[in-house]
């Protein structure tokens, strides 16, 4: 895979200038042998809401998507053909903001599609990445 230069390092928060229609978002990362987990939350700013939170687990073989709303979790989405965030590889993510839902491609390949719980997407200002996980590339 690729490992372009810069490695910021994990848990790290940065500011998505925009999740316009259309507008992706792109994550480089490796998964070092011995993981726990990590998450990639979607915020809107200083708020406790997570619009979209993408939950790897290894022992599960599972890939957990969800929302976090008024203080409440909502239903956990979890089948996927494959988990792509394997221990010592590294992972190409492409997360696509579309009218109705968000589209998540990994290494290329469509992985899932999660419809907005949080219908005032535009407001999202915020990707947070926290746990075990090498970035060496963030492109908006």
């Amino acid at each position: 895979g690729r490992a372009p230069p810069t490695e910021p390092p994990a848990p790290c928060s940065t500011a998505p200038p925009s999740t316009a229609l259309g507008s992706a978002l792109t994550v480089w990362g490796e998964r070092p042998l011995r993981s726990p987990p990590f998450c990639i939350n979607f915020k809107m700013g200083y708020s406790k809401d997570i619009a979209l939170h993408i939950n790897p687990r290894l022992n599960e073989k599972r890939v957990i998507r969800n929302s976090f709303l008024n203080g409440k979790w909502g239903s956990e989405e979890r089948e996927l053909p494959h988990n792509p965030f394997q221990p010592g590889q590294y992972f190409e993510l492409s997360i696509r903001c579309g009218n109705g839902r968000f589209k998540v491609f990994a290494n290329g390949q469509p992985l899932f599609d999660y419809n907005h719980r949080f219908r005032e997407f535009q407001r999202i200002d915020t990707l947070e990445i926290n746990g075990d996980v090498v970035l060496s590339y963030v492109q908006f």
